[in-house]
């Protein structure tokens, strides 16, 4: 991994490893505990792909400030899973799915998967934790938020939601059996391991592009690969040519118009002398 002390904003602001310290800090100041990386967001818009190119992760960024967040480990009550469940429904103003609770709450889903057996018994469960501790009253917006589900739902185990999922939303299916059973991803990734040619970091890249400040307009065969729109300083938005290679050294090899490409995406940088900006994916993820 390539080290880096400088990233950028999702608005294409040079910021530093310093200042996203500093940033961590201010917010737990603020808020008496570790920050989500969603609440560190309100006040840097740095972005999780950012924070993982400098840090390899926002766990580790939070070690360097001697904070603990979602995954120091050990056994979380209830009552804080509940509440931390709730702040993220009320920030939604929905039931959360799994991907997105994982993204916006202070602890993982794995405790809640661990009580209820699924993602989809969680709401239910929840539900039966206000009526016996009595938290009506002040989770009555939550509350409804739950009954708006399928009533047929509680009680059922393994059932998904009713509603159809939204683009983000972690489907579940029924699980075959004789067919081998994995643990689920430690961190959600539309490509579950890294890629070992040029089509993976197509697809890898596709699927990180809107948080790496990227909308693609337009893909072909020839060179270049990909015709994107980047975000830029000031809000703005900018063209921008992208050759796809597994090395970025692949560029030279394939004898490719220097001047007819702006951007290579790879997985991994090996020509240093490059003339071009070129953006490491494997730095990005963290390995």
């Amino acid at each position: 991994m390539i080290k880096r002390d400088k990233g950028r904003t999702s608005s294409g602001k040079v910021v530093t490893k310093q200042q996203i310290l500093a940033a961590i800090l201010n917010c737990a100041e603020k808020l008496e505990r570790a920050p989500t990386h969603t609440e560190l967001m309100k006040t840097l818009d740095v972005s999780k792909w950012t924070v993982r190119m400098l840090f390899g992760s926002y766990t580790k960024a939070l070690k360097e400030c001697d904070l603990e967040g979602k995954h120091s480990g050990g056994k979380v009550e209830m009552t804080k899973l509940f509440r931390d469940w709730a702040m993220v429904a009320r920030e939604l103003k929905r039931i959360p799915s799994s991907c997105e609770y994982s993204f916006h709450g202070k602890y993982s889903e794995g405790p809640l998967r661990t009580r209820f057996g699924t993602w989809a018994q969680v709401a239910p469960g929840l539900k039966r934790h206000v009526q016996r501790h009595g938290l009506q009253e002040e989770y009555k917006d939550v509350l409804a938020m739950i009954d708006q589900l399928d009533p047929e739902m509680e009680g059922k185990r393994g059932r998904a939601y009713s509603t159809q999922p939204t683009l983000g939303e972690v489907r579940e299916g029924r699980a075959i059996e004789g067919r081998p059973l994995y643990g689920a991803p430690m961190k959600p990734c539309a490509l579950a391991f890294c890629p070992t040619n040029e089509a993976g970091v197509l697809y890898l890249f596709g699927s990180m592009a809107v948080d790496l400040g990227f909308m693609v307009t337009s893909l072909q065969a020839a060179f270049p690969d990909c015709e994107a729109m980047r975000r830029v300083e000031g809000g703005k938005c900018q063209p921008i040519r992208i050759e796809f290679e597994f090395e970025s050294r692949n560029f030279m090899k394939h004898m490719h118009d220097l001047n007819g490409c702006d951007l290579i995406v790879c997985w991994e940088h090996n020509w240093p002398e490059c003339p071009i900006e070129v953006l490491e994916l494997k730095s990005i993820m963290g390995h």
